[in-house]
């Protein structure tokens, strides 16, 4: 049994040859693959049950392909986060809440996508509960899907702008957040993504991995036999 774990993908049609690479990823899975968990930000944006995924057919297809063949968990990001039950239900995932606990052969894996940790970007975490909100998200989708397409780009426009002028350590996740998790939760491990910042960290006796994004390189982190290990490369 081998379990899989990626996030910060940002499929799009303006990235074709990442939305080539997960196609021919999900097609090729090792047959001891039994379960995939998305950790957030899949898609680099969702606008409502009707988003027409443009350009994301074949991948839509290969999720679909693979989702009634092994178990794929789907955890929401800061840019996917209106994807449904029905949306998953269709795409054959389930969906996650987040954190969720993990618990594989008597080890405690804690599961989330990382943004909630970075309390460091006040400006972020205000966002993040403006669009969480039940309010902002009835009025998002009670516009037409046109409307909803030109805010979903405006939106990621203005997060660019905005993390230029952000230090380095602010986007980051706050020590202090992480050891309340871990106080919280009393896991054996931790996996998360959102910072783009692959790296494994010691909390004491408690380990944390950092999944990387799918820009310049992929990044798969798996369970096996009790251990972890780390497959990443050059995507060109």
């Amino acid at each position: 049994m081998t379990i899989n774990f990626i996030s910060d993908l940002h499929l799009d049609k303006s990235r074709p040859h990442i939305n080539k690479y997960f196609i021919e990823y999900l097609h090729n899975l090792d047959n001891s693959v039994t379960d995939l968990y998305i950790l957030g930000d899949l898609f680099e944006y969702w606008v409502g049950d009707d988003d027409p995924m443009d350009g994301l057919s074949e991948v839509r297809d290969a999720i679909i392909n693979l989702g009634k063949k092994i178990n794929i968990w789907y955890m929401h990001g800061n840019r996917d986060f209106l994807v449904t039950k029905n949306i998953c239900k269709e795409l054959k995932i389930n969906l996650l809440n987040d954190p969720t606990v993990l618990e594989v052969n008597n080890k405690k894996i804690l599961l989330l996508h990382g943004d909630t940790l970075c309390t460091d970007d006040h400006e972020y975490q205000n966002f993040r509960a403006m669009v969480r909100s039940t309010t902002w998200q009835k009025e998002m989708l009670s516009k037409s899907l046109n409307e909803r397409l030109g805010i979903a780009n405006s939106l990621r426009e203005k997060s660019i702008e905005a993390n230029r002028f952000k230090g380095e350590d602010i986007m980051d996740v706050n020590i202090s957040e992480v050891t309340n998790l871990i106080n919280k939760y009393k896991p054996d491990v931790i996996i998360h993504g959102h910072t783009h910042r692959p790296n494994i960290h010691w909390h004491n006796e408690v380990i944390r991995y950092v999944l990387g994004d799918w820009y310049n390189h992929f990044f798969i982190l798996s369970y096996e036999k009790n251990k972890f290990y780390i497959n990443k490369g050059l995507l060109k």
